[in-house]
């Protein structure tokens, strides 16, 4: 499902931007979110594996957790907010749902789904492809700004090529040592990218740096 760059109604975006939650100099007139349902329901309807029965039936207002600002300490360009509703299905069948939905203006870039225990979207790979580990994406993030090259972090931490390679494109699980050693590496405290990375740091070292060699 790949919804970026789709245009979101006019109805649907005056209904992801009325937050009455939160505090304003003056609160806002109430809008009808009927257009929800159905825009969620369009959504989740593209879903190859996903039983039509279960629909959107109601929503609440949205919750704001990113907002479009110029301001010059809180630039954004985009808007990202939850909307908590519920999905019924057969025999009146109810799970909470919320839908994440994040748009830049009346462009729909992103949307996310977390019903009951389950989230849903969107994925990075093609169908049928392994998804990507998201901390390959940090990692290249973190390598480009201090100007290391592949080459040289597997260097540094003693590894070859392919192994950073993989981690960079998150073609590997992040393993709490290679973690360690890139940390080190990058001058980075251990702690912090192995929750960045989010698993436990390796037990029994400095913290800082994993000075073990040992997985080539």
């Amino acid at each position: 499902m790949n919804v970026a760059g789709r245009t979101l109604s006019p109805a649907v975006q005056k209904a992801l931007t009325y937050w009455p939650g939160i505090v304003h100099p003056k609160r806002p007139e109430p809008v009808d979110l009927a257009a929800l349902p159905p825009f969620f329901n369009d959504l989740l309807a593209e879903l190859p594996w996903w039983n039509s029965d279960w629909q959107v039936t109601q929503v609440e207002a949205a919750s704001p957790r990113e907002v479009a600002s110029s301001h010059d300490r809180q630039k954004n360009a985009f808007t990202e907010v939850s909307v908590p509703g519920t999905l019924v299905g057969r025999a009146a069948q109810t799970l909470p749902f919320v839908g994440r939905v994040r748009f830049e203006g009346n462009r729909l870039l992103r949307f996310q789904a977390k019903i009951a225990d389950t989230t849903v979207g969107p994925a990075l790979a093609k169908a049928g492809a392994p998804e990507p580990h998201p901390f390959g994406a940090v990692l290249c993030k973190l390598m480009d700004s201090r100007g290391v090259s592949v080459k040289e972090l597997a260097v540094r931490t003693v590894r070859a090529m392919s192994t950073i390679n993989a981690a960079r494109t998150g073609g590997h699980n992040p393993h709490p040592v290679l973690v360690g050693e890139i940390a080190g590496a990058l001058g980075i405290p251990e702690a912090d990218l192995a929750a960045i990375a989010g698993i436990d740091a390796p037990t029994g070292g400095s913290g800082d740096t994993c000075a073990c060699h040992s997985m080539a």
